[in-house]
């Protein structure tokens, strides 16, 4: 059996599950998270807690069972707490800026950037240099993350772009004559 299957998810106040054949619901109160199931995992609700076992002994039904279990855990966080993703901006005029459901960049380009947000994904920016996203879902919150972070990268000489705020970005030295 997977290591990680063998722990149960615990289940907050104020989460509810709801199992059918083909899929897992939870509602929190951040919102509502579904997964699709395959007959590989059987899962079982017992005093708030949830418990995944592999249906059959084939390395597939092990791996599903672990892999299941990861991303009910993280349905689960979601609609509970909620996940962020914290962007910084560097360089000399690079801002951001939220338009009501979209977020304006000004990267360097020779015109704006408009990044049409996702449902479930709310942004702020405390400062034109940070952007903070917020979401349930942590496949949407990061994909979001990643594709603001795509329309400039960190450059590896003097550091600009887009970057995660606990992203390290290692500077190369410049040709020397």
């Amino acid at each position: 059996m997977s290591r990680i299957a063998k722990y149960p998810v615990a289940l907050p106040k104020g989460v509810e599950t709801t199992i059918a054949a083909d899929q897992i619901v939870v509602k929190g109160p951040l919102g509502t998270l579904s997964q699709t199931l395959t007959g590989d995992v059987t899962i079982e609700q017992n005093d708030g807690q949830l418990t995944f076992v592999a249906a059959n002994d084939s390395r597939h039904a092990n791996a599903m069972s672990g892999t299941l279990r990861a991303l009910v855990n993280n349905m689960v966080t979601g609609v509970s707490t909620g996940f962020t993703r914290k962007l910084n901006l560097v360089g000399v005029g690079f801002r951001a800026q939220l338009q009501g459901d979209a977020l304006k960049l000004q990267l360097g380009f020779s015109h704006d950037v408009i990044h049409d947000l996702p449902a479930g994904v709310k942004a702020e920016c405390p400062t034109p240099t940070e952007i903070i996203l917020k979401g349930s879902d942590k496949q949407v919150v990061g994909q979001v993350a990643a594709e603001v972070r795509g329309y400039r990268p960190p450059e590896p000489y003097k550091g600009k772009g887009v970057r995660y705020s606990d992203e390290r970005v290692i500077l190369k030295e410049t040709k020397k004559k």
